[in-house]
């Protein structure tokens, strides 16, 4: 599997043939050197657009829902890198295959399911990743099926470690990764419980450290 950095929040980098990115924050190793940005929703720990000037080159995509485009486009990133996102939707741009679902609370107002916010699932050199952004456990997020998972895991805003702990048990990936902790809400100890609560089958890495800066591992 490819070299993964989870970085600040939910920012996530992937390395392959490619360079992609999700929700970038506050990256401080790179520059200019992003093939796809992601971007979940326009909340401003998921969507920094100094980020993505940082990681942007001359022909970087950034796949992102309706939400920003203005702004991208007014800060003079063309309309042919930029693809538009909804929900429900299967996607080939550019030589990448993606799909996406509703990233939404079901019983609070911070992230609607009319909102049209999503969650990616990436088919990428022969891995399958569920990028979650911020989400409860829906019904949608229990229908993924993937080698490798991102789920946020320090409540308030999202689901909490015990429910993102329950919902990748239900859907069995290979490796489990847990975000979104540690900068806007929850702490490490949510990582550490939500690995303890996994199928013994289901290896689990924390790549997101106390200081909010995650390393790098190879998977």
């Amino acid at each position: 599997m490819k070299k993964i950095e989870v970085n600040v929040q939910s920012s996530v980098r992937i390395l392959g043939n490619k360079v992609i990115y999700f929700d970038p924050l506050e990256v401080k190793k790179h520059k200019h050197d992003a093939d796809f940005i992601f971007i979940t929703h326009p909340h401003f720990d998921h969507y920094s657009l100094l980020a993505i000037l940082d990681l942007k080159k001359e022909n970087t995509i950034i796949v992102t829902t309706k939400d920003i485009v203005e702004e991208l486009l007014s800060v003079g990133i063309l309309e042919e890198y930029i693809c538009i996102v909804k929900p429900f939707e299967h996607y080939n741009f550019k030589s990448l295959e993606f799909d996406t679902i509703p990233a939404y609370n079901l019983h609070k107002s911070n992230h609607k399911k009319d909102f049209g916010w999503v969650s990616y699932i990436l088919d990428f050199e022969g891995v399958r990743y569920y990028v979650a952004g911020d989400t409860d456990a829906t019904r949608e997020a229990k229908s993924v099926k993937c080698d490798v998972c991102f789920v946020p895991v320090g409540g308030t805003y999202t689901m909490d470690c015990i429910d993102a702990a329950n919902l990748v048990n239900i859907i069995e990936p290979k490796v489990a990764i847990p975000y979104h902790y540690g900068y806007v809400a929850g702490s490490r100890k949510d990582a550490e419980v939500f690995k303890k609560k996994l199928n013994k089958n289901i290896k689990c890495e924390l790549l997101l450290e106390d200081d909010k800066h995650g390393n790098r591992k190879d998977i």
